[in-house]
């Protein structure tokens, strides 16, 4: 594989777009860092100390936006919203094309009609924005919110005017990966968005690893190693694994030239739903918490539902919690799988252009088999997801790590799934120059 990064930097295009992808990157990861106006970089690095320190881990949700920013959300930078925005956006617009029939028109439409439906979702990513924008703001004036009630005060300046300078800053600041993202897609290597949320991701790697060697020692930090080593190959095995449907196609004359007749097949994957389904269900079980936590007064007694809901559906470790996020996983991945794959379209579309899989009727039948297909492959997919979202909370209970556990959950399926993708585009790009490849 290195062998092969060699020969594609020595490909003058090539090596052109590897560096511009290089240079994004590097301006990415500065605004990570670079901190929103008004608030003061040092306390908030004695927040972060004091929160790790006593070992409180903020809610499901803003741990999730958290690991997709790459940190800079706890540190309230430039880019503290991260890709968070643009992910919601994508995922309520392609849900919409179920709902909204204007939105399926356009999807049918081809090239045009997604480049209209690229636009709705910037839009509709700066609406997001602006509200996520305004809502960390609004922690960041309560900070125990976020770091725990050890911090008392991160920002510089509360008025009026510094709070709508950080909302406009941090909108500004997904705008701006939007459009780096896309500037990564056009004249770069891979797609730009996933590229960068593989990065915020890997980038939260080494501290993480780096703490289970501070709190349980080398031992349980090779031990670690190893078992992400495991993880990684078996999602490998089942990110590449594909059951294949075989279809031919009936020869036909149009006009003097003979059409059809070759053979190929419908590739449907093990996990068709990709990451998806563990976001739905991470972000579906921080609701629970925030309720309760506005519920809460500190002078009173909670109310007793308040109590088992902080007990139950808070804590990572809890059984509860386990079997009531495993659930939900398998839910949305039926879900997920059954509004982006239609097997009576995929189906009508063979019928019409003279294919057939063998020995199953076209229309109805075919569409019938498809569905049974699918079904049967979604069940071992929904089951992956679920140990594979599992593994970060068997780990807070078997070791005492944190909600950063790497190797497991949503940071170890979108970094296998982005690595596999960006490496198949090089090794496209390489065999297209006629160079020997990563698989030999």
């Amino acid at each position: 594989m290195l062998a092969a990064f060699v020969r594609a930097f020595r490909t003058p295009d090539l090596r052109k777009k590897l560096l511009f992808t290089l240079s994004i990157i590097v301006l990415f990861r500065l605004g990570s860092h670079l901190p929103t106006p008004g608030v003061s970089y040092p306390l908030v690095q004695n927040c972060l100390e004091a929160r790790d320190a006593a070992g409180d881990a903020t809610s499901g949700f803003l741990n999730l936006a958290n690991l997709f920013s790459g940190g800079a959300l706890l540190q309230l930078s430039v880019f503290a919203l991260g890709i968070m925005p643009y992910i919601t956006a994508s995922i309520i617009v392609q849900l919409l094309t179920v709902v909204i029939p204007r939105f399926e028109e356009l999807k049918k439409e081809g090239q045009a009609g997604t480049t209209k439906m690229t636009q709705y979702t910037r839009y509709l990513t700066i609406g997001l924005a602006i509200l996520q924008s305004a809502t960390l703001v609004t922690f960041a004036r309560n900070p125990s919110s976020l770091f725990g009630p050890a911090c008392d005060n991160i920002l510089i300046d509360s008025s009026f005017i510094t709070i709508l300078i950080m909302v406009l800053t941090m909108t500004a600041g997904t705008g701006l990966i939007m459009w780096l993202g896309e500037l990564i897609t056009d004249r770069g290597v891979g797609n730009g968005m996933s590229l960068l949320i593989f990065l915020s991701i890997a980038s939260s790697f080494p501290r993480a690893l780096w703490a289970i060697k501070d709190n349980q020692g080398w031992g349980t930090f090779l031990g670690v190693i190893l078992l992400g080593l495991f993880v990684i190959a078996a999602v490998v095995f089942v990110e590449q694994s594909q059951r294949r449907i075989p279809v031919q196609y009936a020869k036909r004359m149009v006009g003097r030239r003979m059409y059809g007749g070759t053979s190929t097949y419908i590739p449907l994957k093990v996990n068709m739903a990709n990451v998806i389904p563990v976001i739905f269900a991470a972000s579906l079980m921080a609701l629970p918490g925030l309720v309760a936590q506005f519920n809460t007064d500190p002078t009173q007694t909670p109310p007793a539902w308040v109590q088992w809901v902080q007990a139950n559906l808070t804590r990572g470790d809890h059984p509860v919690y386990m079997i009531v996020y495993t659930a939900l996983i398998i839910f949305f991945t039926f879900f997920y799988v059954s509004i982006t794959f239609n097997p009576t379209e995929v189906a009508d579309n063979m019928k019409k252009y003279g294919g057939f899989i063998p020995g199953i009727r076209a229309g109805r039948p075919t569409a019938e088999y498809l569905n049974y297909v699918i079904t049967r492959i979604t069940v071992p997919g929904a089951l992956y997801l679920a140990i594979v979202s599992l593994i970060p909370l068997i780990a807070i209970a078997a070791i005492g790590a944190d909600q950063n556990f790497p190797f497991g959950g949503t940071s170890i399926l979108i970094i296998v799934g982005v690595g596999l993708e960006t490496v198949k585009q090089i090794e496209a790009q390489l065999q297209q120059r006629h160079y020997e490849g990563f698989l030999r």
